[in-house]
């Protein structure tokens, strides 16, 4: 078995060609979360050992502490061809006008010392709160004056990513959480990614750790300090704990052991080889050791049939992580290292508002500023006591833009997420809706717009109607209603 002494590189556009070992530095935050940071020029020589040896693609964000303070003092100290860059921007929810997105990039501009971002990716708190598709469509236009080479997201299940590409946002990667552990991104999102041409970025392919040989055989850990373990031991516990995680460890260092590499060579190598992925995101604890040679043997082997069975074996013994890519910053349970979005955002801002209607005691209603609603005499939705009702929805932005035009499925999403929102201001969530009223212009589409209604409401089963008619006003391809009763 022979060493390489570079890692594999792959060209994903005109603009980069990236280490298929991409050298994350979220652990940057981790090192400096108790108020000290790395000199800026100690930590860019520690980068450039890495870049030197060929892991010259950086991943961090504008929350990773001083992550692109260092890089841009890479960046500075660097010839042609210099090292990559790739930052990601985490706004707080709220309305993404021109002014906000331009400031949130050009932050990471100055922060990074460049004139050209080379991959921005992009992420989002909770899809209800429909202002990220704005926000996409604002950095697609910074890329066309030249301030991002190309655009990503991270953390966007596949009915999203699938949505805001259908809505003509060229998106080239999505960064997900990927590993033994944690197996959603083989599923819907893959197939998206397929169908799309989009690629995989893969964080947590070892688990911040946990798939290595110091926890063979290990009892489970009692006390956790450091962010990224104390994030993954959630995922953990969530897919079946401690004891069927070790059937994991235990399969793979079978695997390890006859291609004389590591364990977490064969963790990262089963991400490596899926078709969606890529490039996967190792961490660097700049400072320590570096881990160069290990991540090198990477590329000295492959996985054949037998090894794909063991670990098969393996995870039939654990169960799947609960919901699609992102759910776990979205919804409980919050794999997050808190177990909550504390550390991340203050509170979650509603895109409507609900109010009391005059006269009413028992009844309150939400708008959300078309100006047909002032035309028409409607609301997007209304609560009488404990029953809500919710007005025909289109998949509509701003005065009158149809969001993703040509694709109904897309369009339901987008519908659905409009829909939840009116029912958030208003104290309900899906568990509450009762009944759904569909109404599409083209029988083809039943499929798709099925399968997006299905994704949100296929364990709730609202009663539904679904009717082909002869048209709807605007062009679009479906519109929805909806009723839910709060329990009481």
């Amino acid at each position: 078995m022979t060493t390489p002494t570079r890692p594999d590189r792959l060209r994903l556009s005109d603009h980069l060609e990236i280490s298929r070992v991409l050298t994350g530095l979220w652990q940057v935050a981790d090192i400096e979360k108790d108020g000290a940071t790395i000199d800026p020029e100690t930590g860019a020589a520690w980068l450039a050992a890495y870049a030197n040896l060929g892991f010259d693609t950086f991943d961090m964000a504008d929350h990773y502490g001083s992550a692109e303070i260092l890089t841009g003092h890479l960046l500075a100290r660097s010839d042609t061809p210099r090292p990559l860059a790739f930052t990601k921007w985490c706004p707080a929810p709220g309305p993404m006008t021109r002014d906000v997105v331009r400031a949130g990039v050009e932050a990471r501009l100055e922060r990074l010392g460049v004139d050209r971002v080379d991959l921005l990716q992009f992420h989002w708190w909770g899809f209800h709160h429909p202002a990220w598709l704005d926000a996409l469509h604002e950095l697609a236009q910074l890329r066309a004056e030249g301030l991002i080479a190309e655009i990503g997201v991270t953390n966007f299940d596949a009915a999203h990513l699938d949505l805001a590409l259908a809505d003509g946002v060229p998106l080239l990667t999505n960064q997900v959480s990927f590993s033994l552990v944690d197996r959603r991104a083989a599923g819907a999102l893959s197939h998206v990614c397929h169908r799309r041409g989009t690629k995989l970025l893969a964080y947590g392919t070892l688990c911040g750790g946990f798939l290595s040989e110091r926890w063979l055989g290990q009892p489970e850990p009692e006390n956790i300090n450091d962010w990224s373990k104390m994030k993954y031991k959630r995922f953990i516990d969530v897919t079946g704990g401690w004891q069927a995680f070790q059937g994991i460890l235990a399969a793979a260092d079978e695997i390890a052991r006859k291609h004389e590499v590591s364990i977490a060579n064969v963790a990262t190598r089963w991400v490596l080889e899926h078709p969606a992925v890529a490039g996967v995101i190792v961490g660097a604890r700049l400072g320590e050791r570096m881990h160069v040679g290990d991540n090198l043997r990477l590329f000295s082997f492959e996985l054949d049939t037998e090894d794909h069975a063991r670990l098969a074996e393996a995870f039939s013994n654990t169960r799947p992580v609960p919901g699609d890519c992102g759910d776990e910053y979205r919804r409980p349970p919050f794999l997050t290292a808190s177990g909550d979005l504390s550390h991340h955002l203050d509170k979650m801002p509603l895109p409507f508002i609900a109010k009391d209607v005059t006269g009413r005691d028992d009844q309150q209603r939400v708008l959300s500023g078309s100006k047909w609603e002032d035309i028409a005499g409607y609301t997007r939705a209304q609560r009488i006591d404990n029953r809500i009702l919710v007005s025909g929805t289109t998949a509509t932005v701003g005065a009158d833009r149809i969001v993703a035009e040509a694709d109904a499925g897309a369009q339901t999403t987008f519908v659905i997420d409009k829909i939840l929102a009116a029912l958030e201001a208003l104290g309900a969530r899906a568990e509450d809706v009762i009944r759904t009223r569909i109404y599409i212009v083209d029988e083809v589409d039943v499929e798709a717009i099925s399968r997006a209604h299905g994704r949100v409401f296929g364990e709730i089963k609202p009663a539904n109607t679904l009717v082909v008619v002869a048209g709807l006003i605007g062009g679009y391809r479906v519109e929805i209603e909806a009723e839910a009763v709060l329990r009481r």
